[in-house]
């Protein structure tokens, strides 16, 4: 997000109440149980990195890097919020980000969510901790000739665990995919599964040497957002 050329805007935000849970399941995808993501919606975490909500997207602006030096200038929280809506109304121009990926309420709720923490050192408290979890680690073993490695269901970009083993040989790897947000799951190198919608299952099969595979899901931005993990195979 260009900071710079925004920061002499004169903005009125901050007289309505925002939900910064709401902001923050918008900028991670993980969406509320049973709520359906916007048309065309991608998570902001896709695209940019900001610790407090665990993301490290590449494609778009650090919001930290974005926003720390402008914070110790004396920016504001209401001129950040002003700044990160009306990034999301108007991308700059060549931005892969289309206009009004969220609108209204949702835009308000991700820009005072991004105000709110972009910058700031520390960690989320209370029930904003419990969004944008970090990722269970512990491996997934393939069972049968079959690995299944989930999307995470809140529609997080990240699957059930960052790690799996199996053994070498013919292999068929399934992602059921039980979130809001289309995903797929891909071999770095190798096949690529469908990308599949709620409901849906990408999966292949693939003959495996002993060695470490990388396995993430191609939708862009995904991976560099998270979506990765390593299959180990002895």
């Amino acid at each position: 997000m260009a900071v710079a050329a925004l920061c002499a805007l004169s903005v009125g935000c901050g007289k309505e109440e925002s939900d910064l849970e709401n902001g923050k399941r918008l900028y991670t995808g993980q969406l509320a149980e049973g709520e359906k993501a916007p048309d065309g919606y991608q998570p902001c975490g896709a695209c940019h990195a900001l610790a407090r909500a665990n993301t490290s997207g590449t494609a778009g602006p650090d919001l930290d890097e974005s926003f720390a030096t402008a914070r110790r200038d004396g920016m504001n929280k209401a001129t950040v919020q002003g700044v990160v809506e009306d990034q999301i109304a108007h991308p700059r121009r060549n931005s892969t980000m289309p206009a009004d990926l969220v609108e209204g309420d949702d835009a308000r709720d991700v820009a005072a969510y991004i105000a709110e923490v972009a910058g700031q050192p520390g960690e989320d408290r209370g029930r904003l901790a419990s969004i944008g979890r970090p990722v269970s680690n512990k491996p997934i073993a393939a069972e049968g000739g079959v690995l299944t490695m989930p999307a995470d269901e809140t529609g997080a970009l990240a699957f059930a665990s960052t790690r799996a083993t199996a053994p070498k040989g013919p292999l068929e790897i399934v992602m059921p995919n039980p979130s809001p947000i289309t995903h797929n799951i891909a071999i770095k190198g190798g096949p690529t599964g469908p990308v599949v919608g709620t409901g849906g299952r990408s999966a292949f099969e693939f003959s495996l040497t002993a060695k470490q595979y990388t396995y993430y899901c191609s939708v862009p931005g995904h991976e560099a957002g998270g979506m990765k993990g390593t299959l180990t195979v002895e």
